[in-house]
Protein backbone atom coordinates (compact mmCIF):
# COMPACT_ATOMS: atom_id res chain seq x y z
CA UNK A 1 0.00 0.00 0.00
CA UNK A 2 2.80 2.40 0.93
CA UNK A 3 4.66 1.62 -2.31
CA UNK A 4 1.51 2.32 -4.32
CA UNK A 5 1.07 5.70 -2.62
CA UNK A 6 4.75 6.57 -3.24
CA UNK A 7 4.44 5.63 -6.94
CA UNK A 8 1.31 7.78 -7.22
CA UNK A 9 3.07 10.71 -5.61
CA UNK A 10 6.06 10.34 -7.92
CA UNK A 11 3.79 10.20 -10.95
CA UNK A 12 1.98 13.33 -9.84
CA UNK A 13 5.27 15.11 -9.15
CA UNK A 14 6.60 14.20 -12.60
CA UNK A 15 3.42 14.55 -14.66
CA UNK A 16 0.02 16.12 -15.07
CA UNK A 17 -0.71 15.97 -11.35
CA UNK A 18 2.13 18.35 -10.52
CA UNK A 19 1.03 21.92 -9.82
CA UNK A 20 4.32 23.19 -11.29
CA UNK A 21 3.40 21.67 -14.66
CA UNK A 22 0.27 23.77 -14.84
CA UNK A 23 2.05 26.87 -13.52
CA UNK A 24 4.61 26.53 -16.31
CA UNK A 25 1.82 25.86 -18.81
CA UNK A 26 -0.03 29.02 -17.73
CA UNK A 27 3.13 31.09 -17.98
CA UNK A 28 4.11 29.78 -21.42
CA UNK A 29 0.57 30.27 -22.71
CA UNK A 30 0.50 33.82 -21.36
CA UNK A 31 3.68 34.77 -23.24
CA UNK A 32 1.66 34.92 -26.48
CA UNK A 33 -0.73 37.79 -25.54
CA UNK A 34 1.92 39.47 -23.40
CA UNK A 35 4.42 39.27 -26.23
CA UNK A 36 1.87 40.82 -28.59
CA UNK A 37 1.25 43.68 -26.17
CA UNK A 38 4.92 44.49 -25.57
CA UNK A 39 5.84 44.17 -29.24
CA UNK A 40 3.04 46.43 -30.48
CA UNK A 41 3.36 48.98 -27.67
CA UNK A 42 7.14 49.33 -27.73
CA UNK A 43 7.60 49.22 -31.51
CA UNK A 44 4.85 51.80 -31.92
CA UNK A 45 6.17 54.14 -29.22
CA UNK A 46 9.80 53.91 -30.32
CA UNK A 47 8.92 54.37 -34.01
CA UNK A 48 6.67 57.36 -33.39
CA UNK A 49 9.09 58.89 -30.89
CA UNK A 50 12.07 58.49 -33.21
CA UNK A 51 10.18 59.97 -36.19
CA UNK A 52 9.01 62.99 -34.17
CA UNK A 53 12.26 63.66 -32.32
CA UNK A 54 13.15 66.36 -34.83
CA UNK A 55 10.26 68.48 -33.51
CA UNK A 56 11.05 67.59 -29.85
CA UNK A 57 7.68 66.00 -29.17
CA UNK A 58 9.34 62.67 -29.80
CA UNK A 59 11.47 63.01 -26.66
CA UNK A 60 8.64 62.58 -24.12
CA UNK A 61 7.31 59.67 -26.20
CA UNK A 62 10.72 57.97 -26.13
CA UNK A 63 11.02 58.72 -22.41
CA UNK A 64 7.66 57.04 -21.81
CA UNK A 65 8.75 54.02 -23.89
CA UNK A 66 11.93 53.78 -21.83
CA UNK A 67 10.06 53.91 -18.53
CA UNK A 68 7.53 51.39 -19.85
CA UNK A 69 10.07 48.78 -20.90
CA UNK A 70 12.08 49.10 -17.67
CA UNK A 71 8.87 48.56 -15.70
CA UNK A 72 7.88 45.74 -18.03
CA UNK A 73 11.20 44.01 -17.41
CA UNK A 74 10.66 44.23 -13.63
CA UNK A 75 7.19 42.69 -14.05
CA UNK A 76 8.64 39.93 -16.23
CA UNK A 77 11.26 39.05 -13.61
CA UNK A 78 8.49 38.59 -11.05
CA UNK A 79 6.40 36.65 -13.59
CA UNK A 80 9.30 34.34 -14.46
CA UNK A 81 9.92 33.72 -10.74
CA UNK A 82 6.25 32.78 -10.28
CA UNK A 83 5.77 30.72 -13.42
CA UNK A 84 9.15 29.09 -13.93
CA UNK A 85 10.62 29.24 -10.43
CA UNK A 86 13.68 31.15 -11.65
CA UNK A 87 14.59 34.04 -9.34
CA UNK A 88 16.39 36.56 -11.55
CA UNK A 89 18.46 39.22 -9.80
CA UNK A 90 18.10 42.86 -10.79
CA UNK A 91 21.01 43.53 -13.18
CA UNK A 92 21.16 47.33 -13.21
CA UNK A 93 24.20 49.37 -12.31
CA UNK A 94 23.95 51.34 -9.05
CA UNK A 95 22.75 54.88 -9.65
CA UNK A 96 24.83 57.75 -8.27
CA UNK A 97 23.42 60.31 -5.89
CA UNK A 98 22.99 63.78 -7.30
CA UNK A 99 21.13 65.38 -10.19
CA UNK A 100 18.43 63.46 -12.07
CA UNK A 101 20.43 63.96 -15.26
CA UNK A 102 23.27 61.80 -13.94
CA UNK A 103 20.93 59.01 -12.89
CA UNK A 104 19.27 58.94 -16.30
CA UNK A 105 22.65 58.92 -17.99
CA UNK A 106 23.58 55.80 -16.02
CA UNK A 107 20.25 54.14 -16.91
CA UNK A 108 20.62 54.87 -20.62
CA UNK A 109 24.24 53.70 -20.64
CA UNK A 110 23.48 50.47 -18.80
CA UNK A 111 23.60 47.45 -21.16
CA UNK A 112 21.01 45.72 -18.95
CA UNK A 113 18.45 48.36 -19.99
CA UNK A 114 18.83 47.46 -23.66
CA UNK A 115 18.78 43.73 -22.94
CA UNK A 116 15.40 44.35 -21.31
CA UNK A 117 14.13 45.81 -24.57
CA UNK A 118 15.48 42.87 -26.59
CA UNK A 119 13.72 40.41 -24.28
CA UNK A 120 10.35 42.20 -24.44
CA UNK A 121 10.51 42.34 -28.26
CA UNK A 122 11.65 38.71 -28.45
CA UNK A 123 8.75 37.67 -26.21
CA UNK A 124 6.35 37.95 -29.17
CA UNK A 125 7.97 35.34 -31.48
CA UNK A 126 8.70 33.13 -28.47
CA UNK A 127 5.05 33.36 -27.47
CA UNK A 128 3.97 32.28 -30.96
CA UNK A 129 6.31 29.28 -30.82
CA UNK A 130 5.20 28.22 -27.32
CA UNK A 131 1.49 28.68 -28.19
CA UNK A 132 1.85 26.56 -31.32
CA UNK A 133 3.73 23.76 -29.58
CA UNK A 134 1.33 23.71 -26.61
CA UNK A 135 -1.70 23.65 -28.91
CA UNK A 136 -0.34 20.67 -30.82
CA UNK A 137 0.91 18.96 -27.65
CA UNK A 138 -2.60 18.95 -26.19
CA UNK A 139 -4.79 18.84 -29.29
CA UNK A 140 -3.17 15.77 -30.87
CA UNK A 141 -3.32 13.46 -27.80
CA UNK A 142 -6.86 14.58 -26.92
CA UNK A 143 -7.97 14.06 -30.51
CA UNK A 144 -6.51 10.55 -30.54
CA UNK A 145 -8.07 9.72 -27.15
CA UNK A 146 -11.45 10.88 -28.46
CA UNK A 147 -11.19 8.67 -31.59
CA UNK A 148 -13.52 5.89 -30.30
CA UNK A 149 -16.21 8.49 -29.54
CA UNK A 150 -15.76 10.12 -32.92
CA UNK A 151 -16.06 6.70 -34.61
CA UNK A 152 -19.38 6.19 -32.84
CA UNK A 153 -21.10 9.16 -34.50
CA UNK A 154 -19.13 9.88 -37.68
CA UNK A 155 -17.80 8.05 -40.71
CA UNK A 156 -14.27 6.58 -40.77
CA UNK A 157 -11.75 9.36 -41.19
CA UNK A 158 -8.08 10.08 -41.79
CA UNK A 159 -5.89 12.55 -39.99
CA UNK A 160 -3.83 13.39 -43.09
CA UNK A 161 -6.05 12.89 -46.10
CA UNK A 162 -7.14 10.24 -48.58
CA UNK A 163 -3.66 9.62 -49.99
CA UNK A 164 -2.44 7.99 -46.77
CA UNK A 165 -4.66 4.93 -46.55
CA UNK A 166 -2.65 3.41 -43.69
CA UNK A 167 -3.63 6.35 -41.47
CA UNK A 168 -7.34 5.98 -42.11
CA UNK A 169 -9.16 4.87 -38.97
CA UNK A 170 -12.20 2.84 -39.93
CA UNK A 171 -12.45 0.08 -37.31
CA UNK A 172 -13.04 0.00 -33.56
CA UNK A 173 -9.70 -1.75 -32.99
CA UNK A 174 -7.80 0.99 -34.82
CA UNK A 175 -9.69 3.61 -32.83
CA UNK A 176 -8.69 1.96 -29.55
CA UNK A 177 -5.05 1.76 -30.67
CA UNK A 178 -5.19 5.46 -31.57
CA UNK A 179 -6.68 6.24 -28.15
CA UNK A 180 -3.91 4.29 -26.38
CA UNK A 181 -1.32 6.14 -28.43
CA UNK A 182 -3.01 9.42 -27.45
CA UNK A 183 -2.76 8.53 -23.75
CA UNK A 184 0.98 7.83 -24.18
CA UNK A 185 1.46 11.18 -25.91
CA UNK A 186 -0.53 12.97 -23.21
CA UNK A 187 1.78 11.54 -20.55
CA UNK A 188 4.72 13.09 -22.43
CA UNK A 189 3.18 16.57 -22.41
CA UNK A 190 4.69 17.52 -18.99
CA UNK A 191 8.14 16.68 -20.34
CA UNK A 192 7.52 18.95 -23.32
CA UNK A 193 6.35 21.72 -20.99
CA UNK A 194 9.43 21.33 -18.78
CA UNK A 195 11.69 21.54 -21.82
CA UNK A 196 10.05 24.71 -23.10
CA UNK A 197 10.13 26.20 -19.61
CA UNK A 198 13.86 25.44 -19.32
CA UNK A 199 14.58 27.12 -22.67
CA UNK A 200 12.51 30.19 -21.82
CA UNK A 201 14.05 30.39 -18.35
CA UNK A 202 17.54 30.37 -19.87
CA UNK A 203 16.60 33.12 -22.34
CA UNK A 204 15.06 35.21 -19.55
CA UNK A 205 18.09 34.76 -17.29
CA UNK A 206 20.46 35.74 -20.11
CA UNK A 207 18.56 38.90 -21.07
CA UNK A 208 16.84 40.00 -17.85
CA UNK A 209 19.54 38.98 -15.37
CA UNK A 210 23.07 40.20 -14.69
CA UNK A 211 25.84 39.01 -16.95
CA UNK A 212 28.80 37.08 -15.60
CA UNK A 213 30.98 40.17 -15.81
CA UNK A 214 28.39 42.31 -14.04
CA UNK A 215 28.02 39.68 -11.30
CA UNK A 216 31.78 39.58 -10.78
CA UNK A 217 31.97 43.38 -10.69
CA UNK A 218 29.13 43.54 -8.16
CA UNK A 219 30.83 40.86 -6.07
CA UNK A 220 34.14 42.71 -6.18
CA UNK A 221 32.39 45.94 -5.22
CA UNK A 222 30.63 44.16 -2.37
CA UNK A 223 33.94 42.76 -1.15
CA UNK A 224 35.49 46.23 -1.27
CA UNK A 225 32.64 47.65 0.76
CA UNK A 226 32.81 44.76 3.24
CA UNK A 227 36.58 45.15 3.56
CA UNK A 228 36.17 48.87 4.15
CA UNK A 229 33.55 48.27 6.82
CA UNK A 230 35.71 45.58 8.37
CA UNK A 231 38.68 47.95 8.53
CA UNK A 232 36.48 50.66 10.03
CA UNK A 233 35.17 48.21 12.63
CA UNK A 234 38.71 47.06 13.45
CA UNK A 235 39.86 50.67 13.79
CA UNK A 236 36.86 51.47 16.02
CA UNK A 237 37.63 48.46 18.23
CA UNK A 238 41.33 49.38 18.38
CA UNK A 239 40.47 52.87 19.59
CA UNK A 240 37.98 51.43 22.07
CA UNK A 241 40.63 49.05 23.48
CA UNK A 242 43.11 51.92 23.66
CA UNK A 243 40.56 54.08 25.51
CA UNK A 244 39.69 51.26 27.90
CA UNK A 245 43.36 50.66 28.67
CA UNK A 246 44.01 54.34 29.20
CA UNK A 247 40.94 55.03 31.33
CA UNK A 248 40.94 51.78 33.24
CA UNK A 249 43.87 49.44 33.76
CA UNK A 250 46.52 52.07 33.02
CA UNK A 251 45.14 54.43 35.67
CA UNK A 252 44.95 51.56 38.16
CA UNK A 253 48.57 50.62 37.50
CA UNK A 254 49.69 54.25 37.84
CA UNK A 255 47.87 54.51 41.18
CA UNK A 256 49.44 51.19 42.19
CA UNK A 257 52.96 52.43 41.37
CA UNK A 258 52.40 55.71 43.19
CA UNK A 259 51.00 53.91 46.25
CA UNK A 260 53.93 51.51 46.42
CA UNK A 261 56.38 54.43 46.02
CA UNK A 262 54.77 56.29 48.92
CA UNK A 263 54.71 53.14 51.03
CA UNK A 264 58.41 52.63 50.37
CA UNK A 265 59.16 56.14 51.64
CA UNK A 266 57.09 55.66 54.82
CA UNK A 267 58.20 52.11 55.51
CA UNK A 268 60.80 53.13 58.12
CA UNK A 269 59.28 56.35 59.49
CA UNK A 270 55.58 55.38 59.61
CA UNK A 271 55.05 51.61 59.27
CA UNK A 272 51.29 51.88 59.91
CA UNK A 273 50.79 54.37 57.06
CA UNK A 274 53.00 52.23 54.83
CA UNK A 275 50.84 49.20 55.58
CA UNK A 276 47.71 51.18 54.70
CA UNK A 277 49.25 52.28 51.41
CA UNK A 278 50.25 48.70 50.58
CA UNK A 279 46.68 47.55 51.21
CA UNK A 280 45.35 50.26 48.90
CA UNK A 281 47.91 49.26 46.28
CA UNK A 282 46.77 45.66 46.64
CA UNK A 283 43.16 46.70 45.95
CA UNK A 284 44.30 48.68 42.91
CA UNK A 285 46.19 45.61 41.66
CA UNK A 286 43.11 43.39 42.00
CA UNK A 287 40.93 45.94 40.19
CA UNK A 288 43.51 46.23 37.41
CA UNK A 289 43.52 42.43 37.02
CA UNK A 290 39.72 42.38 36.78
CA UNK A 291 39.70 45.14 34.16
CA UNK A 292 42.44 43.45 32.12
CA UNK A 293 40.52 40.16 32.29
CA UNK A 294 37.34 41.86 31.09
CA UNK A 295 39.26 43.55 28.31
CA UNK A 296 40.85 40.27 27.24
CA UNK A 297 37.41 38.63 27.25
CA UNK A 298 36.21 41.32 24.88
CA UNK A 299 39.07 40.58 22.51
CA UNK A 300 39.04 36.80 22.48
CA UNK A 301 37.44 34.68 25.23
CA UNK A 302 39.52 31.68 26.19
CA UNK A 303 36.52 29.37 26.45
CA UNK A 304 35.63 30.12 22.82
CA UNK A 305 39.09 29.15 21.63
CA UNK A 306 39.35 26.06 23.82
CA UNK A 307 35.82 24.63 23.89
CA UNK A 308 33.94 26.18 20.99
CA UNK A 309 30.91 28.38 20.44
CA UNK A 310 28.38 26.31 22.40
CA UNK A 311 30.37 26.47 25.64
CA UNK A 312 31.24 30.15 25.12
CA UNK A 313 27.59 31.12 24.65
CA UNK A 314 26.60 29.12 27.73
CA UNK A 315 29.24 30.99 29.76
CA UNK A 316 28.01 34.27 28.32
CA UNK A 317 24.41 33.43 29.27
CA UNK A 318 25.47 32.53 32.81
CA UNK A 319 27.03 35.99 33.25
CA UNK A 320 23.96 37.83 31.94
CA UNK A 321 21.80 39.76 34.40
CA UNK A 322 18.73 38.75 32.33
CA UNK A 323 17.79 35.03 32.17
CA UNK A 324 18.94 33.56 28.85
CA UNK A 325 17.84 30.33 27.13
CA UNK A 326 20.50 29.04 24.75
CA UNK A 327 19.83 26.55 21.94
CA UNK A 328 22.94 25.65 19.94
CA UNK A 329 22.92 22.95 17.22
CA UNK A 330 26.18 22.95 15.33
CA UNK A 331 27.78 19.52 15.05
CA UNK A 332 31.43 20.13 14.20
CA UNK A 333 33.54 23.17 15.05
CA UNK A 334 33.13 26.22 12.84
CA UNK A 335 35.88 28.37 11.30
CA UNK A 336 37.44 30.69 13.89
CA UNK A 337 36.21 33.96 12.27
CA UNK A 338 32.64 32.66 12.20
CA UNK A 339 32.78 31.52 15.83
CA UNK A 340 34.26 34.83 16.93
CA UNK A 341 31.71 36.89 14.99
CA UNK A 342 28.81 34.81 16.30
CA UNK A 343 30.06 35.18 19.87
CA UNK A 344 30.34 38.96 19.64
CA UNK A 345 26.90 39.25 18.02
CA UNK A 346 25.37 37.46 21.01
CA UNK A 347 27.59 39.32 23.52
CA UNK A 348 26.65 42.76 22.15
CA UNK A 349 22.97 41.80 21.93
CA UNK A 350 22.91 40.60 25.55
CA UNK A 351 24.72 43.74 26.66
CA UNK A 352 22.10 45.89 24.91
CA UNK A 353 19.29 43.83 26.46
CA UNK A 354 20.70 44.36 29.95
CA UNK A 355 21.23 48.11 29.45
CA UNK A 356 18.24 49.26 27.41
CA UNK A 357 15.47 46.75 26.76
CA UNK A 358 13.87 46.09 30.15
CA UNK A 359 13.42 42.47 29.07
CA UNK A 360 12.70 39.63 31.47
CA UNK A 361 13.79 36.80 29.17
CA UNK A 362 16.12 36.28 26.23
CA UNK A 363 16.25 33.36 23.79
CA UNK A 364 19.43 32.67 21.82
CA UNK A 365 19.26 30.14 18.96
CA UNK A 366 22.30 29.16 16.89
CA UNK A 367 21.72 26.64 14.10
CA UNK A 368 23.72 25.49 11.14
CA UNK A 369 21.71 25.04 7.93
CA UNK A 370 23.93 23.76 5.14
CA UNK A 371 26.61 26.36 4.49
CA UNK A 372 24.87 29.02 6.59
CA UNK A 373 25.03 29.68 10.31
CA UNK A 374 21.89 31.36 11.66
CA UNK A 375 22.21 33.30 14.93
CA UNK A 376 18.99 34.66 16.45
CA UNK A 377 18.60 36.66 19.69
CA UNK A 378 15.03 37.39 20.73
CA UNK A 379 13.97 39.30 23.85
CA UNK A 380 10.61 40.34 25.32
CA UNK A 381 11.69 43.91 26.03
CA UNK A 382 10.27 47.28 25.01
CA UNK A 383 11.87 47.31 21.54
CA UNK A 384 12.88 50.45 19.67
CA UNK A 385 16.53 49.46 19.24
CA UNK A 386 18.63 52.06 17.41
CA UNK A 387 19.92 50.26 14.32
CA UNK A 388 22.32 53.13 13.58
CA UNK A 389 23.81 53.19 17.09
CA UNK A 390 27.48 52.37 17.62
CA UNK A 391 26.79 48.90 18.99
CA UNK A 392 24.51 47.54 16.25
CA UNK A 393 26.31 49.44 13.48
CA UNK A 394 29.60 47.92 14.63
CA UNK A 395 28.02 44.47 14.71
CA UNK A 396 26.68 44.94 11.18
CA UNK A 397 30.14 45.87 9.94
CA UNK A 398 31.70 42.90 11.73
CA UNK A 399 29.14 40.50 10.21
CA UNK A 400 29.51 41.95 6.71
CA UNK A 401 33.30 41.66 6.98
CA UNK A 402 32.96 37.85 6.97
CA UNK A 403 30.38 37.89 4.14
CA UNK A 404 27.27 37.71 6.32
CA UNK A 405 24.10 39.74 6.85
CA UNK A 406 22.62 41.25 9.98
CA UNK A 407 18.92 42.10 10.34
CA UNK A 408 17.27 43.84 13.29
CA UNK A 409 13.52 43.85 13.89
CA UNK A 410 12.69 45.99 16.91
CA UNK A 411 9.31 47.74 16.75
CA UNK A 412 8.27 50.09 19.54
CA UNK A 413 6.80 47.99 22.34
CA UNK A 414 8.87 44.97 21.35
CA UNK A 415 9.82 42.26 20.97
CA UNK A 416 13.29 42.62 19.47
CA UNK A 417 14.80 40.07 17.10
CA UNK A 418 18.42 40.22 15.92
CA UNK A 419 19.26 37.74 13.17
CA UNK A 420 22.71 37.14 11.70
CA UNK A 421 23.40 34.91 8.70
CA UNK A 422 27.04 33.87 8.38
CA UNK A 423 28.63 31.73 5.64
CA UNK A 424 30.45 28.79 7.20
CA UNK A 425 30.97 26.42 4.26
Amino acid sequence: MTETIERTQKWRAAGLGDRRTWTRFAYLLATFPLGQFWFIALVALISVGASLIIVWIGLPILWFAFVLWRKGAEIERDFVAWGLGNEIETPYRPEPAGPVRKRWAVRLGDPATWRDLVYLILLFPLGIIWFTILSIAFALPIGLIATPLIMRWWEPFSFVGEGWRWLVIDTTGEALIAAAFGVALLLLVPTVIRGMAAVHSAVAAALLGPTRTASLNAEVQGLRVSRGKGLDAAEFERRQIERNLHDGAQQRLVALAMGLGMAKEKLETDPEAARQLVEEAHEHAKLAIVELRDLARGISPVVLTDRGLDAALSALAAQSSVPVDVSCRLGERLPAPVESTSYFVVAEALANVAKHSGATRVAVAVNREGDQLLVEIRDDGMGGADVNGHGLAGLSSRVEAVGGKLAVDSPEGGPTLIRAELPCG
